[in-house]
């Protein structure tokens, strides 16, 4: 049996990784500034990460959410603490997808409406809904295409409320900054402007924080820079540290019954072990408190590279920008450089994901391997 052929792949074949750097079957290192995707949140193979999973995996790994787990329990708690969203409640799952389709479903449970108003750009998943809600046409089936969504601009409020005057908008769903399409984000009016015509027309606000959250941002959630309150927020990818987690915090303003929502996988004991381990870390190690250093002293450096028109993003999630297709840079910076970047829909631009552990020595490497690259290439 072969694989299904739908990933694009370099010839790079990890077996080791520590922190920020990936080892390859050759022995060759790697600086990893893309973390997977985001994924990739405390550094790979974290000493008390790895210890905590380790003891767990002796213990119990696995059993369904019939029983107590006091984990579940235990991440709450953490979570809402280092979120400072206390008052909201927790249902865990094990995906970004899973996460938006949950919040799609709730918020239709909760106003009993159908329709969908998500962004231009937009990538909130490939499953049912959530890739419906995905400006993207080439991965949405005809199946999908059945969910009810419309499309807007960032940064237009008006255009949003006169649909949501319609009446029939179930939720809003927006991500804190965009991934896939290319870095961008709402500003602060528009994310205020929001928050009110969603309370004002009885839709529900959607942030989806999968790639965004966990203090990538700088501060816990990306939405927190504008001084919001969502009514649920979707999260994943820096949350497991590469342990599939996923889960939705929910606003005090819906009402659980039993069987509303519900998973097999989500809120195990190894991804619960694996959750409390990475808020732990970023607690600890005050690895917000590094990402706002780093982001600043990024922001400095990248100065020194005069094909840069644009830096987009926040924190530790952001997009180079050049006025070229990056493809060829992107590939010489991994294969010669050994360097991991990211791209995204937007073709001039390189994504820049590391773990939020990054150190300031090796943004300067990245400078350093970007101006040589770029000088190379012409």
């Amino acid at each position: 049996m072969n694989l299904f052929d739908v990933y694009p792949l370099y010839n790079i074949t990890p077996v080791k990784a520590l922190d920020c750097t990936i080892t390859d079957e050759k022995g060759v290192e790697y600086l990893d500034l893309y973390g997977g995707h985001g994924v990739i949140s405390i550094g790979h193979t974290q000493p008390d990460y790895v210890a905590k999973l380790k003891n767990q995996l002796d213990n119990i790994g696995f059993y369904s959410n019939a029983i107590q787990n006091p984990l579940q329990v235990e991440l709450a708690e953490k979570l809402g603490k280092l979120s400072g969203l206390e008052d909201y409640t927790l249902f865990l799952c094990s995906s970004g997808a899973e996460a938006n389709e949950n919040a799609l479903k709730l918020a239709s449970f909760h106003n009993n409406k159908t329709r969908v108003i998500a962004f231009d750009n937009s990538f909130h998943g490939r499953t049912s809904a959530a890739v419906a809600v995905t400006d993207n046409k080439k991965i949405v089936a005809p199946i999908n295409a059945q969910q009810i969504v419309t499309f807007s601009p960032l940064n237009n409020i008006e255009l949003v409320e006169n649909e949501l005057k319609k009446g029939d908008v179930s939720s809003v769903i927006i991500e804190g900054i965009q991934g896939v399409g290319g870095l961008d984000q709402g500003t602060t009016e528009f994310f205020q402007a929001l928050e009110k015509v969603c309370a004002a027309y009885d839709a529900v606000l959607i942030l989806d924080e999968v790639q965004s959250g966990y203090g990538r941002s700088g501060k816990f959630f990306a939405h927190q820079h504008h001084d919001i309150k969502a009514d649920i927020i979707c999260l994943a990818k820096g949350m497991g540290n590469g342990f599939p987690i996923g889960g939705i915090l929910i606003s005090p303003k819906f009402t659980a019954s039993y069987g509303l929502l519900g998973t097999t996988f989500g809120g195990n004991h190894l991804a619960c072990a694996a959750g409390i381990a990475v808020l732990d870390v970023i607690e600890s190690q005050k690895l917000m408190d590094n990402v706002n250093n780093v982001y600043a002293y990024f922001l400095e450096a990248i100065k020194q590279v005069p094909e840069v028109i644009k830096v987009k993003g926040r924190g530790l999630m952001l997009g180079v920008e050049f006025d070229f297709d990056v493809s060829d840079l992107r590939k010489k910076m991994i294969l010669d450089k050994h360097i991991f970047t990211g791209n995204a829909n937007n073709k001039n631009l390189l994504r820049i994901l590391p773990p939020l552990t990054i150190n300031k020595e090796a943004i300067d490497i990245f400078i350093i391997a970007l101006k040589e690259t770029l000088a190379e290439l012409k």
